[in-house]
């Protein structure tokens, strides 16, 4: 039998993941040694189709499970508790969801091809952290201000033909600065181009990375000491305003430092020790790092993130885990059935078709439209003109004097 008409579209979606490898880990860390209904593997399940659906809370997880006979046969339980479910969140570590995300990131790479991959994947890398705002009140352990709690995203991200997903997260609490984790998040390839902004300014961090041959770009900060080592040439004709080779505060290796205007007529400096792409390229990459700040909005707008389903640090560091890995899910399942649509459609077409057979959802999904049709039709007024010339010429004018209208004629 044709294994498409039996599987379903949630069984295809989280086929990426792959159980056994997943069952050996969880095995070697003894998680599930004395659980009897709510293991790891079934709990994986149950939270990427609550990030699907965008369940605002425990209680309507248990409550779609206890209701939907659907729910149950493809996650593979007949009912659980919120007390249940608050309780495994802050159980499982969250390094296991972390591990989970960077084995579906390493598919990404493999699925956009190696060719695309080196051309693309391997040459910009967006660097940026976005913070989750929280309760005070509630998560103490993660207090940043007076009367705020919260946790960043510190995220490396890739951007390829108008898509965008991580290449790697790391969590902490909101008030490590966003240096601290930039180490992390540099690839050590010497063909990758790093982009970030003034939140990660560090001379001592710039001067180890040009030792080490890793390329980088980001803002100067506007109190910084610049001296001048050589004016380049700039074409009067772009909007590269200066090229100069300079030292920037107490840094041994030379910079690039570039000023061009942004899309408002802004003046922005930006420095690199990239010496073979052109200013006006460099200028370009920088305006880039814009594609991290809409990938932070799309997954808070579109995953479970405002709303936390547990108050402890594990809890709330495997939602955010399960939601970047339903991300890497959703674009896996975009590109592996050709869906040329967004993200965000893919991501709801298998929302309200996460039940249906395989087989009839692919057929649905690339299913070509009833009729054609080539648009509203043109009048074509040149042939009419030359009739009525012709007819007026030949003497036939007898009818243009007729006024009667006649609607069934």
């Amino acid at each position: 039998m044709d294994n498409n008409t039996i599987k379903t579209v949630f069984k295809e979606y989280i086929h990426p993941l792959n159980s056994k490898v997943i069952q050996k880990m969880i095995d070697h860390a003894e998680i599930d040694k004395y659980v009897k209904k709510l293991d790891v593997l079934t709990f994986t399940r149950l939270f990427i189709y609550a990030q699907l659906k965008g369940l605002p809370n425990l209680r309507r997880v248990s409550e779609k499970v206890s209701r939907k006979k659907t729910v149950q046969r493809q996650v593979g339980i007949e009912s659980i508790s919120k007390s249940q479910l608050s309780r495994k969140f802050g159980d499982i570590p969250s390094e296991i969801f972390q591990v989970i995300l960077h084995h579906l990131i390493q598919k990404l790479h493999r699925t956009l091809g190696s060719k695309r991959a080196d051309q693309a994947l391997g040459k910009i890398h967006l660097i940026d952290s976005s913070t989750l705002s929280m309760c005070l009140t509630q998560y103490e352990w993660a207090d940043f201000r007076d009367t705020k709690s919260g946790v960043k995203m510190h995220t490396s991200v890739v951007f390829c033909d108008g898509e965008i997903f991580p290449n790697d997260v790391i969590l902490t609490p909101a008030r490590p600065a966003d240096e601290t984790q930039l180490d992390a998040l540099i690839v050590p390839d010497k063909h990758a181009l790093h982009v970030f902004d003034r939140g990660y300014f560090d001379f001592k961090k710039f001067d180890f990375y040009c030792a080490e041959g890793i390329r980088f770009v980001t803002r100067i900060k506007t109190n910084t000491v610049v001296h001048v080592i050589e004016e380049l040439p700039v074409n009067p004709s772009s909007s590269i305003l200066r090229d100069a080779v300079v030292k920037i505060g107490k840094m041994k290796h030379p910079l690039r430092l570039i000023e061009a205007l942004d899309s408002e007529g802004a003046k922005i400096s930006i420095v690199c020790n990239d010496a073979k792409s052109s200013a006006q390229e460099i200028s370009d990459l920088y305006r880039s790092r814009w594609q991290i700040e809409l990938f932070f909005k799309w997954c808070k707008q579109h995953l479970v993130l405002k709303k936390l389903y547990g108050k402890s640090q594990n809890a709330v560091f495997n939602q955010i885990y399960i939601a970047m890995i339903v991300f890497c899910l959703t674009l896996l399942m975009k590109h592996t059935l050709g869906y040329k649509g967004t993200l965000l459609e893919m991501r709801d077409w298998i929302c309200d078709c996460w039940y249906k057979k395989l087989k009839s959802f692919t057929s649905e999904l690339i299913k070509e439209p009833d009729r054609s049709s080539s648009g509203r039709r043109k009048l074509q007024h040149q042939r009419i003109f030359e009739q009525t010339l012709t007819q007026y010429e030949s003497g036939d004018i007898s009818h243009l004097n007729d006024l009667t209208y006649d609607p069934v004629n």
